[in-house]
């Protein structure tokens, strides 16, 4: 059963946290339409489709940045709760520390089952239109800078069969030079080659212009050609380039798909869709962590008042953002691990939390 004083610092938890972000969140949207309004206008983009871009932005933008909210929020509420000399009363009053903890354990509970919640099933769409808007009438090139790789790609796409097209253009859904290479385990069984292969998703075929197919047999090759042939193919060209934050926008089950397909495919961005994927379970434990980081700081009354908290929070909000964001970057360029880039910044910081835990309590 909840207390009182539970009860109390549990709503100011949740009311805090909820004033920041209703704080931030406005000046974040303010700032992004002073900087894009130009290119808005230039582009003549629809209201409606600016107002759900914004309703997405809201959502990716609250995501990305919760850890820096919650911290913040924790630490003006608790410092108030110092200044007033309310946390010297309940300690003196018998309680200790850890307990005088608990409601803000809860708190970061049910913070962290929400923010869980909201990137598994919620963030993945926000993000898909957040970034489809960026790049449909933001950047340049459109809907051609969305993809990871529109020259020689070449990919494998079950355990028998290989793809390879020299570029492809997402607004026409054409690419050129294709080849698939059929193997039975180290024996080419067949090719198929075209000058050109079009997607048609009225029935989701492809037609092959200046086709080619050569069957591999013991006594000779048999040669097929075509000026033109339709046919249904296993792939379809979304696959073959995803666009670059296709990771960010699936959800939980769809993201263990296709990290799974990526794999069997010997994908070379495997790195940037775990690092997606272990954010997905690292951030709420984020919560934790700064939770009891940002109650350690604040909880003593000083002589800086509410200033001299706040400035030690922001200095250690920044550093665990900088952590996060270099590591992050770490594992998607490079071969370090990403599930240690990932939670690097939670074992780093968390051994800070214990120590100034174990502080507070003396």
């Amino acid at each position: 059963m909840l207390s009182i004083i539970d009860k109390y610092i549990l709503k100011r938890y949740l009311a805090t946290f909820a004033a920041m972000l209703g704080m931030f969140i406005p000046i974040g949207i303010v700032i992004d339409v002073s900087e894009k309004v130009n290119k808005m206008i230039e582009n003549k983009v629809p209201l409606w489709n600016i107002a759900i871009y914004y309703y997405h932005f809201t959502i990716y933008f609250a995501n990305s940045l919760f850890p820096i909210f919650l911290f913040l929020s924790i630490i003006w509420f608790t410092s108030k709760l110092a200044n007033n000399t309310e946390i010297i009363a309940i300690l003196s009053s018998g309680i200790s520390f850890t307990r005088f903890l608990r409601p803000y354990i809860i708190g970061a509970s049910l913070i962290s089952i929400f923010v869980l919640i909201m990137g598994f099933y919620v963030v993945p769409a926000s993000s898909e239109g957040f970034n489809n808007f960026r790049y449909t009438y933001l950047k340049g090139n459109g809907p051609e800078a969305m993809r990871e790789g529109n020259t020689d790609v070449y990919r494998q796409i079950n355990d028998n069969e290989f793809l390879y097209v020299n570029s492809f253009n997402s607004v026409s859904k054409v690419a050129f030079n294709f080849a698939l290479e059929k193997f039975d385990k180290e024996k080419l069984v067949s090719k198929i080659t075209a000058s050109r292969l079009k997607w048609n998703p009225q029935d989701s075929t492809y037609t092959m212009y200046d086709y080619t197919k050569r069957t591999v047999g013991e006594l000779g090759d048999k040669i097929e050609k075509m000026p033109e042939k339709k046919t249904k193919f296993s792939f379809d060209l979304e696959d073959l380039t995803p666009v670059i934050y296709i990771a960010e926008t699936l959800s939980l089950d769809k993201l263990y798909q296709f990290i799974d397909k990526e794999k069997k495919r010997g994908s070379s961005n495997i790195n940037i869709y775990m690092v997606v994927l272990y954010k997905k379970y690292s951030v709420p434990v984020s919560a934790f962590i700064l939770t009891i980081i940002a109650v350690s700081v604040s909880y003593k009354k000083r002589r800086g008042g509410m200033g001299m908290n706040l400035t030690i929070g922001i200095a250690i909000a920044f550093g665990y953002v900088f952590f996060d964001k270099i590591f992050g970057t770490l594992a998607e360029k490079s071969t370090f691990s990403p599930l240690l880039a990932v939670w690097f910044p939670n074992i780093i910081f968390g051994i800070l939390a214990i120590f100034l835990l174990r502080n507070a309590k003396r």
